[in-house]
């Protein structure tokens, strides 16, 4: 039997794919929201190696054992003085007059280390894409300092794919989450319209229903117990989940 040499296959096996045209493009299904606002920790990113980093720096000032990311994540969302709290708690208290130092040290190497192990979460970065080609303005709101928030999105690139970034500390004393403000700033900030809000934790669940706008819930987060306890209008498990998601909550805000 005559074999045609390897080359002239490959040719002739691209010149038979011309005469196919491309497959063509499935259209996404329209996202009913302008805004779709995300948390940060456990949400956009899986900080919790870095952050645990920061807290076992702070516990080791303390004479304190070590923990865990595993163990670090269900303190995280409440911003970063309630974690070094808990953690603190953990193992055995502290007085009030040694937790400010303890608390300026964990700041002070975590701001250092902000972005050492941080990843951003499997299919993030394609929904944001996909979101962006839609024309939704995206946005942060985070109990996260605002600074930290900023230098760490800027660290991994993402910072100017978003329109804002709102932290704990941005609106002053009492304006984080569960509080409506930061989600309420968030759309004005975002020129107003449809918003939605995605996150980890019941501060971010409370404060975008608060805001009476609908919030999905992601149950690969920092989460405190079963996701469908947060009462969230929709969960996702994975962000090849949340355009579709997204487009099925026409009508519920």
């Amino acid at each position: 039997m005559n074999r045609l040499p390897m080359p002239l296959v490959w040719e002739t096996a691209w010149a038979m794919t011309e005469n196919y045209p491309p497959a063509p493009r499935i259209p996404l299904d329209p996202i009913p929201f302008d805004i779709v606002g995300f948390d940060l920790d456990g949400t956009l990113l899986d900080t919790s190696p870095d952050l645990a980093a920061a807290v076992n720096h702070a516990l080791a000032l303390a004479g304190r054992p070590a923990l865990s990311p595993d163990q670090v994540e269900p303190m995280i969302g409440g911003g970063a003085k309630e974690m070094l709290r808990q953690a603190l708690e953990a193992s055995g208290g502290c007085a009030p007059e040694e937790f400010r130092g303890y608390y300026k040290e964990m700041l002070r190497y975590y701001e250092a280390h902000v972005a050492d192990l941080t990843q951003p979460f499997a299919g993030m970065i394609d929904a944001l894409d996909a979101l962006a080609g839609q024309g939704v303005k995206l946005a942060v709101v985070t109990n996260k300092f605002e600074s930290l928030a900023v230098k760490l999105l800027g660290l991994l690139g993402l910072l100017d794919r978003f329109e804002t970034v709102i932290g704990g500390d941005t609106l002053g004393p009492g304006n984080a989450k569960p509080s409506p403000a930061p989600i309420i700033e968030m759309i004005a900030r975002c020129g107003g319209g449809r918003a939605a809000f995605v996150g980890d934790s019941i501060y971010d669940i409370g404060a975008a229903k608060a805001a009476g706008i609908p919030a999905i819930a992601v149950s690969f987060g920092f989460l405190l117990g079963p996701v469908e306890e947060l009462g969230a209008d929709a969960v996702i498990d994975h962000y090849d989940a949340l355009m579709g998601t997204l487009a099925a909550m026409a009508g519920q805000d």
